[in-house]
Order: C-alpha cells, then structure tokens, then sequence
C-alpha cells in the first residue's frame, strides 16, 4: 500500500495523493462502508446491510485502498489513519 510519505516528494504526486483520496470519500457508500468496518462489520455483514451485491463492494473497496482508507490485514480490511478520519462524520 502507497503511503502519505511517498507522495509528499513534489506537487505532482500530492495532487495525486489528494485526488486519489477524494475520490475514495466522495461516494456516501464509500463512507458508509468506512462507518461499517470501523464498527467491525464483516464484508458479508456489510452487503447485507448496504444491499449491494459482491462485485459492488470489492470496487468500492479498491476505491478505499486506492485512497488510502482501507488496507487489508489478514482476512480483514481496517481503516488506515485516512479512513479513520473520514469514518467519523455524519452524513
């Protein structure tokens, strides 16, 4: 996974960084599933809840770890620090 600190090297890549995070938070999915696993939920336990199907929440996670919000450790996805951020505002 990409990190903050590789992409503080120039203007370039922290645009980059920014628009990759931006993207990953505009969808109030997105942040739903961020709400849902700070919470502990399960993937199985999140497309149940969001009623969306497998192939719609493995994009939606790529998204996240494309933006920095989600990493996968284990069997698990967790929130990163970004995601974290995010995960505690309302929509």
């Amino acid at each position: 996974m990409s990190s903050w600190k590789e992409f503080s090297g120039s203007i370039e890549l922290s645009r980059e960084y920014h628009e990759r995070y931006h993207r990953a938070i505009a969808s109030p999915v997105r942040r739903k599933i961020l709400k849902l696993l700070a919470l502990g939920f399960s993937e199985d336990e999140i497309m149940k809840e969001l009623g969306i199907s497998r192939s719609e929440l493995d994009y939606h996670i790529k998204v996240l770890i494309r933006g920095f919000c989600v990493e996968k450790i284990g069997e698990r996805f967790v929130l990163t620090k970004e995601g974290k951020v995010v995960e505690r505002f309302q929509d």
